[in-house]
C-alpha cells in the first residue's frame, strides 16, 4: 500500500466507526481528545508490537493500559484460551477455573476472599456497596485525580479519560449521588484529618489508588495510605485500595507488595486478566460473606469468573515470575532513562515520576507533582507534539498526558532502540511547542 492508501483505508474506518459508535471509540482514553486527530485502528499485536490495518508496526507503550505484561500473543496465555475455547465460551455455573484464579490472588494479596467480576468499575462500585453494607453508613471519601471507573458516586474530580476531556465530571450524574462523596486533594493529610474530624461517623470507606497512574503517575507520599488506615480503623470506616492497575504489575504482589498497605477491601483488574475482561474485589472474610448468596449485600454477574477470562488471568499470573518481573523493570528504566536524556538535551522542562515499572512525564514541569492540581500544570500542546512524532516513528504511547507509560518482559533491546531512535525528533517536537 502507498502512504496515501493506507491514510484512505484509515480515514474510511473511522468514518464507520463514527457512523455506529459515539466518537467513532468504546472507551474515550482510545481516542485522540487529547493530543488531536484520529486514532490508529490496530489489527493485531505481536511482543512487543502492535500492527495496524495498513500493516505498520509501533512498539506499544500503552499494553492494553497494563494488562499485557508478558506482551502480547504470549503463547502460553495462547495456549490456555485455546484449551479453554474447546470446552466452551460459558456455562452460567461454577467453574473450576474461578476457584483458581481466586486461590491465585488470595496467595498474593492480603485478602481472604474474592469475588470476580468483569471490569475494574464493576469491582470498585461493588466494593463501595459492599463498605455501606458492612458500616451502615453512606459518605465516601475519594481523592481529586484517583481514577476508580465509571461509577457515579466516584466521577468527581477524576483524572485519566476525564482529566483528558476536561470534565470535572459527567452529565447524568445527579447531585444526590455525587452529595456523598467527599473529593479532597491527594496527598493532603491535614484535608484528611479535617475531614474525618467533621465527618467521621458517617463515612462508610475511603478509596484510593494505592499509587496513583490516572493523572500521570503521582506516587503517595511517605506515610499518607498507613494514616488513611489509621484514621479508618479509629473511625470505624474501610479503606478500599484499588489496585485495578497497579495489581500483578509492579510485583508479584501489586503495590501492598512494595508499601506493605492493605486495604480493607481491594480492587484488582488489568493483568490478572490476561487481557480479557476480568476484575476482581476482595478483603477479609467477615466483610466479603455479607455478599449474596451469604449474606444481604446483592452483587452478580452473567459473565462473572469467564471461564476464557480465567484461562487468560491464570496463565498470565503464572508466567509472572521473578524474573519477568526484572525484565519488565529493567525495561521501564531504560526506556524512562532514554526519554529523559533525550528532552534534556532538547532542553525541554519536565518531570519524570516513577512507581516501580510505571512512569510518566510532565512536560513543562519541574517540580514534584503531589495531587491533581499540579498534573494539570503540564503542556497539554508539547506532550501531544511529543505524542505525534513518536507515532509517526513507529512509537505508540498513551493518547493523553495522564496516563502512565506501560511496558512488558518482551520489550527486548531491538524495541528499545525503536524507541531511542524516535525519542531525538519527539524531544525537539516537543521543545517547539513550548517556545
Amino acid at each position: 500500500m502507498t502512504a496515501e492508501t493506507d491514510r484512505q483505508l484509515a480515514a474510511d474506518l473511522y468514518a464507520r466507526a463514527c457512523a455506529v459508535l459515539p466518537g467513532g471509540v468504546n472507551s474515550p482514553v482510545r481516542a485522540f481528545g487529547a493530543v488531536g486527530g484520529a486514532p490508529v485502528f490496530m489489527a493485531s499485536g505481536r511482543g512487543p508490537y502492535l500492527t495496524d490495518v495498513s500493516g505498520t508496526s509501533y512498539v506499544d507503550l500503552i499494553c492494553s493500559w497494563g494488562p499485557m505484561i508478558l506482551g502480547h500473543a504470549h503463547p502460553a496465555v495462547t495456549s490456555a484460551l485455546g484449551q479453554a475455547i474447546g470446552r466452551g465460551t460459558s456455562f452460567g455455573t461454577v467453574t473450576p477455573g474461578e476457584v483458581e484464579l481466586a486461590e491465585e490472588i488470595t496467595a498474593r494479596m492480603p485478602v481472604e476472599k474474592v469475588r470476580l467480576v468483569s471490569s475494574g468499575t464493576e469491582a470498585t462500585m461493588s466494593a463501595l456497596r459492599l463498605a455501606r453494607g458492612f458500616t451502615g453508613r453512606r459518605l465516601v471519601v475519594k481523592f481529586a485525580g484517583c481514577y476508580h471507573g465509571h461509577v457515579d458516586a466516584l466521577l468527581a474530580a477524576a483524572g485519566s479519560g476525564v482529566a483528558t476531556f476536561a470534565l470535572p465530571d459527567s452529565s447524568g450524574v445527579t447531585g444526590t449521588v455525587t452529595a456523598e462523596t467527599i473529593v479532597l486533594p491527594y496527598n493532603d493529610t491535614e484535608a484528611v484529618r479535617q475531614a474525618f474530624a467533621e465527618n467521621g461517623t458517617e463515612i462508610a470507606c475511603v478509596i484510593t489508588e494505592a499509587c496513583p497512574a490516572n493523572m500521570g503517575v503521582v506516587p503517595p507520599s511517605a506515610g499518607f495510605n498507613e494514616l488513611l488506615g489509621a484514621l479508618c480503623g479509629e473511625y470505624g470506616a474501610l479503606l478500599i485500595m484499588d489496585e485495578v492497575l497497579t495489581g500483578f504489575r509492579v510485583t508479584r504482589s501489586g503495590w501492598y507488595g512494595r508499601e506493605g498497605v492493605a486495604g480493607d477491601l481491594m480492587t484488582f483488574g488489568k493483568v490478572m486478566g490476561g487481557g480479557l475482561p476480568a476484575a476482581a474485589f476482595g478483603g477479609r472474610a467477615e466483610i466479603m460473606d455479607l455478599l449474596a448468596p451469604a449474606g444481604p449485600v446483592y452483587q452478580a454477574g452473567t459473565l462473572a469468573g469467564n471461564p476464557l477470562a480465567t484461562a487468560a488471568g491464570l496463565a498470565t499470573l503464572r508466567q509472572c515470575t521473578p524474573e519477568v518481573y526484572q525484565q519488565v523493570d529493567a525495561a521501564a528504566a531504560a526506556i524512562a532513562r532514554l526519554a529523559a536524556d533525550a528532552l534534556t538535551e532538547a532542553a525541554v522542562p519536565f518531570r519524570l515520576q516513577e512507581a516501580g515499572n510505571l512512569f510518566s512525564f510532565f512536560l513543562g514541569v519541574t517540580t514534584p507533582v503531589r495531587d491533581f492540581g499540579q498534573a494539570r500544570a503540564q503542556s497539554g500542546a508539547a506532550y501531544a507534539a511529543f505524542f505525534h512524532a513518536m507515532l509517526d516513528r513507529g512509537v505508540y504511547l498513551p493518547p493523553s498526558p495522564f496516563e502512565a507509560w506501560f511496558v512488558s518482559a518482551a520489550h527486548d533491546d531491538l524495541a528499545i532502540a525503536r524507541i531511542a531512535d524516535a525519542l531525538p525528533a519527539a524531544a525537539r517536537a516537543a521543545a517547539a511547542a513550548l517556545a
